[in-house]
């Protein structure tokens, strides 16, 4: 019997995954086959019941945050942006009519720019041992495939985080496959995002880009979390999509908020912000 634990911590106790296969080579019964037989831990329909919502929460925040600090992941660059953005050439496939069709592809642009963007951030990663600055994405299309794709370009290793979704999310052939985690709760997949954000780049997109950068921003804003840039890539998208003098006009935010966004156009042009803000 093996008693350590992976880092050679002393540990004399019988390992869960050897009593599971234990349990499950029992012979067949009508008393083993009920459900009530099955360790707790490798009951499926168990632990997907509503009373379990909390550890189910609890396992989501852990085995992604586990499994990164054993790859050595330390700090990441986020890209956040629209699922449905295709390549530059691409089919816009989310399409529903001519004018659709035609935005999407004028912003097909930001796949490139995305790809730029992250494609330094990784590049700066790789130089500098791996473990900061690492691309993280939703780990779909659009955008976060450009993404991911740009870290792949100078053969970075980059995270995904899906979600299980009826339509769009499923991971792209991009993601490094050990970091390519999937959640159930939106909630604990924003807070890996962020947990280790060091820039914080957006890309145009929906309401759920719209969502992870308005909670990055109230959480910069409260003091929940340390400054770090927010990068809105695509000036004029984001001046109709967003009225922020409007909002300070009303009184709603401070004045001085808007500062905690730096608009750019261009993958060079964002690094060239994030270099300055970090003396890099």
């Amino acid at each position: 019997m093996n008693a350590k634990r992976s880092r050679d911590v002393w540990d004399p106790l019988i390992p869960s995954g050897q009593d599971r296969n234990r349990a499950r080579a029992v012979p067949g019964t009508p008393q083993t086959r009920a459900p009530a037989y099955r360790l707790a831990y490798d009951d499926t329909d168990f632990m997907c019941r509503e009373e379990l919502r909390p550890v189910r929460l609890q396992l989501e925040l852990l085995k992604p945050e586990l499994m990164l600090q054993e790859h050595g992941i330390k700090s990441t660059a986020v890209l956040f942006g629209g699922a449905r953005i295709p390549e530059p050439g691409g089919i816009a496939w989310a399409a529903k009519n001519e004018t659709q069709r035609r935005n999407l592809e004028e912003n097909a642009r930001y796949y490139d720019e995305a790809r730029a963007f992250a494609r330094l951030c990784a590049q700066h990663s790789k130089e500098t041992g791996g473990e900061d600055f690492v691309v993280v994405t939703g780990g779909g299309p659009g955008v976060m495939e450009a993404g991911n794709r740009g870290a792949a370009d100078v053969g970075a290793k980059s995270i995904g985080l899906n979600i299980v979704l009826p339509h769009e999310q499923a991971p792209n052939e991009y993601v490094t496959p050990e970091l390519c985690f999937n959640f159930h709760y939106f909630a604990i997949r924003k807070m890996h995002f962020l947990m280790r954000a060091r820039v914080i780049a957006v890309f145009p997109g929906g309401f759920g880009t719209m969502d992870e950068l308005f909670e990055s921003l109230t959480l910069i804003q409260t003091g929940r979390m340390e400054r770090v840039p927010v990068l809105l890539f695509g000036k004029e998208f984001w001046s109709k999509a967003i009225d922020l003098e409007f909002l300070a006009g009303q009184g709603t935010i401070s004045p001085d908020d808007a500062a905690l966004i730096d608009p750019v156009d261009s993958g060079e042009e964002a690094w060239e912000l994030v270099q300055n803000f970090y003396g890099i």
